[in-house]
């Protein structure tokens, strides 16, 4: 058995610790905007929207300090020198400060909305994760920063669109990957000459491996004769490996590829009918379409070891006691309080247990790593659960941190600005784990009080106004962030992929939705939130809140746009207008706001209500941060731009692009790619 079975034996968390264990240098039991320092008297958390890190004495449970950083500070870790590093998302920095001295002492150049962060063992390696390189949007990295001198060692692209980040004792790393669903796997081995040892893993592969097979098998097969679907992994953000460096655990959300319909006779779900119809879509049919999961990694080889999804391994199932891994879709032991929107975990000192901070419904669920029965654990219920305990916190939380004897726990609620903190009971016949109040403040809101407002309803998966218990899904959902998840969902009216919302004007384009049916964002939103997310009527108060939130998201940074066209995007500006994309694609929000048919949408001549809609075409979609959207198109068939320049270049279904030469293609993207 492995080393955290044997000290689940022995030990529990949070009051329960029968001896303390020494963690791994490499271990850290705090994850996203939280952090202690090395001997847990100091508490650090970021608050993204004053752009401030705020030190908190864990004594006397008070404010001690607080330092200005960069804008829209995401993360934070604690060097062994205790030295913190914060990385600014908004800024394309990290910022130093050392201990006892509560001032930035440096800020590091980095690449574009850095995230993930990580110190080497010896403290001499700071790692930075950037979601996009300085001059690709289509690559994120890794640089690497030696810390003693604050140089910059190196960069290594790893992918698209990485976020978190986790060391491994061998001199590996891994690095997950948000919109594809994935972890790459590095070699540090060499400090000066990193490489990739794997791009990717066959966890799709894995976690669908019935249904796949039944399809390679089976001659004639047809998923719509079946209750099965397949689920890819999206919004992979945090990682966490266990203290003896073994298994690893990545947050992510399960999304369905499979039509979309409302539950009803022969669908297993415990979502009536009528109540939503993005409810009773996950694994097992329960949840949402896009359902909260957690992914264990055998951490020395980056492979998965996951439930098969597709054929029935929802997790918590009775029967599953020698599975070893926590399930790999997370189900609430509470039906009146779901769990959605996993954003960052930590592992305690013992390796026994994972803490999941779910951002979407206020709450952190604990479950055991190495196993998903036991009389501590509700079974024989459906759907079925390994969460042992579920506690709720404040609005929003991103961050979570555990001392080192595993008596507390800290988690950072960033809508409220708050600490909360968790204790134990001390009690060996139960967790009862708590909330010990009241919350400690750090920061005041920047937001319109609107704005305020309509970023909790855009966020919650738990508020009756947006949805249902059974459903359990937010806006934010399947728009992270405001942004989109890069998936193709398969509804009644055709392939629609999640659009952006960050920096559009979207509330100046009407009409709404891909189809444009709706008059006005308010008609949209009512309809998206009561039939599909099973809520009640918003109201024009709750129009007006939400809509003043998005129209407060920033565009997602853009390392193609500067204060100047280059050449090529100077050329490509010109070539715009020769391919006649202005025609469409026009004014403030780069939309002439009607219907455009571009040759990726066919009629279904099954629905005469849905093809008179789509007759007239679809809603033509604003250009702005096209560059950070792939992939393309209502139904995702583009993966770049060329590609869908490409695709209609003789046809000039999408623009006159057949008068174009391949100089002016390429000019064209450059172009494309500034907005």
């Amino acid at each position: 058995m492995r080393k955290q079975i044997l000290a689940a034996a022995l030990v529990a968390v949070l009051g329960l610790t029968a001896c303390e264990q020494k963690p791994t240098a490499t271990y850290t039991p705090s994850a996203g905007s939280l952090a202690l320092s090395r001997d847990d008297k100091f508490l650090y958390a970021v608050d993204a929207d004053n752009g401030i890190l705020a030190v908190v004495d864990t004594d006397s449970h008070t404010k001690v300090a607080e330092v200005k950083v960069g804008r829209e500070p995401e993360r934070v870790a604690v060097g062994a020198d205790d030295t913190v590093y914060v990385s600014n998302r908004g800024s394309r920095s990290v910022s130093v400060i050392r201990r006892g001295e509560w001032t930035e002492a440096a800020r590091l150049e980095v690449g574009v909305e850095p995230m993930g962060l990580a110190v080497s063992a010896d403290g001499k390696t700071l790692l930075v994760v950037n979601s996009s390189m300085l001059d690709s949007t289509e690559q994120g990295s890794v640089t690497a920063f030696d810390t003693s001198s604050n140089k910059r060692l190196w960069e290594l692209p790893v992918g698209f669109e990485p976020r978190g980040i986790a060391l491994l004792e061998n001199d590996k790393a891994l690095v997950t990957l948000h919109r594809q669903g994935d972890i790459v796997q590095l070699d540090l081995s060499n400090r000066d000459d990193p490489k990739v040892l794997k791009a990717s893993t066959d966890l799709y592969k894995r976690s669908n491996a019935t249904i796949l097979g039944m399809e390679q098998d089976t001659p004639g097969f047809d998923r719509s004769f079946t209750t099965m679907s397949s689920f890819h992994a999206r919004s992979v953000s945090d990682i966490v490996v266990t203290p003896d460096g073994s298994r690893a655990f990545a947050t992510t959300q399960w999304s369905r590829e499979d039509p979309v319909v409302t539950p009803g006779p022969g669908i297993p779900s415990p979502t009536p009918p009528g109540d939503g119809l993005y409810g009773g879509g996950g694994p097992c049919g329960s949840g949402a379409i896009a359902s909260p999961g957690v992914i264990t990694f055998e951490a020395d080889t980056a492979t998965p070891v996951v439930d098969d999804i597709s054929g029935g391994g929802c997790g918590g199932e009775p029967g599953n006691d020698g599975r070893d891994f926590p399930p790999s879709t997370i189900v609430s032991p509470d039906l009146s309080h779901p769990i959605q929107g996993p954003v960052a975990s930590a592992v305690d000192p013992t390796g026994a247990w994972l803490y999941v901070v779910n951002r979407e419904t206020n709450n952190v669920a604990v479950m055991p790593t190495n196993r998903r029965s036991g009389n501590d654990i509700e079974v024989g219920r459906f759907p079925a659960t390994s969460v042992r305990q579920l506690v709720r916190v404040g609005a929003s939380p991103t961050g979570i941190a555990l001392t080192r004897d595993g008596r507390r726990a800290y988690v950072y609620n960033a809508f409220d600005h708050t600490v909360s903190k968790l204790v134990g009971d001390g009690s060996n016949s139960s967790f009862n784990i708590r909330e010990e109040l009241p919350r400690l403040k750090l920061a005041g809101d920047v937001l319109s009080p609107e704005a305020v407002m309509g970023r909790k309803l855009f966020f919650s998966a738990i508020d009756s106004r947006m949805t249902s218990p059974s459903v359990g899904a937010s806006c934010n959902t399947c728009h992270p962030d405001a942004r989109d998840d890069g998936h193709v969902w398969m509804f009644p009216d055709g392939p629609r992929q999640t659009p952006m919302l960050a920096g559009r004007m979207i509330t100046r384009t009407g009409p709404f939705h891909w189809s444009g049916e709706f008059p006005s964002l308010r008609d949209f939103l009512d309809v998206t939130v009561r039939q599909r997310m099973g809520g009640g009527v918003v109201d024009a108060q709750m129009a007006t809140q939400l809509s003043a939130f998005i129209d407060s998201v920033q565009a997602p940074d853009n390392p193609h746009k500067r204060e100047e066209l280059s050449e090529p995007q100077r050329r490509g500006s010109q070539v715009f207008l020769k391919a006649r994309c202005d025609e469409c694609h026009t004014g403030e929000a780069l939309t002439n706001n009607k219907q455009a048919n571009v040759g990726t949408f066919v009629l279904s001549g099954a629905n005469p209500d849905i093809d008179a809609v789509r007759q007239r075409g679809l809603n033509t979609p604003s250009l702005l941060g096209l560059s950070r959207s792939a992939p393309y198109l209502h139904d995702g068939s583009a993966m770049t731009l060329k590609e869908r320049i490409l695709q209609t270049r003789f046809t000039d279904q999408h623009g006159k692009t057949s008068l174009l030469s391949d100089a002016e293609i390429d000019d064209l993207v450059e172009f494309l790619r500034v907005l």
